[in-house]
């Protein structure tokens, strides 16, 4: 999205959102005009949360710590674990750790996660991650991890670790999960693609569920059409409205005895 059109749509964004994240999908610091969008919300007085997997955040560390409108960063850990498992994790490791401590010293209220999105039983995947946080911040973490309670802990400040299991990418081709459930998709967030589609949430990366265009129409109609509402609606009543969501095995997690 050039910064025309990010203008554009965050000023239909801003007066309606408390929080902005930039990303959906993909890696926001490696937009190539990331300075002017910052710009462009602090601009509009516009809260972001900014979620990167930290490769090139020596590249920006200098902007987003004196940015008046970042209020978190999180970096997504097992992201660098994932895509490239035969490179060393210190290299990594030490920029971002650097950012944090810049972070508490320039901008104590900054708030920053450590992603750890890939748990399962008995996982001892994050062992060597543990213990490099553990050197670096000279802290001790309690390996005891619950991701259906308690997902955060604070670790270091205004450093927390943020933990969450693995889940599939919804799709068509997965089994039918049935009709009931509820989402906070449409509830209180929704999605923006690069294009100007409007998603219900952040796991519909391919815009099956395409609400609209930004670009085309204004963010007002889009949020006010019936397709919106009956699937907001839906959700509010335990109904699951669209086929994505139909076979979304995430929708799981929001279940009620």
């Amino acid at each position: 999205m050039d910064l025309v059109e990010f203008e554009a749509a965050l000023i239909q964004v801003a007066p309606l959102a408390q929080i902005v994240c930039l990303h959906l999908m993909g890696e926001p610091l490696a937009h190539p005009k990331f300075p002017q969008i910052l710009d462009i919300c602090e601009k509009y007085n516009t809260q972001i949360e900014l979620t990167t997997n930290g490769i090139l955040i020596n590249r920006y560390k200098e902007k987003i710590v004196n940015s008046n409108c970042i209020r978190q960063v999180n970096f997504s850990l097992q992201a660098f674990k994932d895509n490239f498992p035969h490179r060393g994790l210190g290299p990594y490791l030490k920029p971002i750790f650097e950012f944090v401590r810049l972070a508490n010293e320039l901008k104590p209220a900054l708030y920053t996660n450590f992603r750890l999105w890939n748990q399962e039983s008995n996982d001892s995947d994050n062992e060597d991650i543990f213990l490099k946080i553990e050197e670096y911040f000279e802290v001790k973490i309690n390996r005891n991890i619950e991701v259906g309670a308690i997902k955060s802990k604070n670790i270091w400040n205004r450093l927390y670790l943020h933990f969450d299991s693995r889940f599939e990418w919804p799709s068509l081709s997965l089994p039918h999960q049935g009709t009931q459930g509820r989402c906070h998709g449409v509830v209180n967030h929704i999605g923006i693609h690069a294009d100007g589609s409007v998603v219900p949430c952040c796991l519909d990366k391919n815009a099956v569920i395409n609400l609209g265009n930004v670009k085309e129409q204004s963010l007002a109609d889009i949020l006010n059409s019936d397709r919106f509402a009956e699937m907001r609606n839906g959700f509010l009543k335990g109904v699951l409205v669209e086929e994505l969501c139909q076979h979304c095995t995430y929708i799981n997690r929001f279940k009620r005895n």
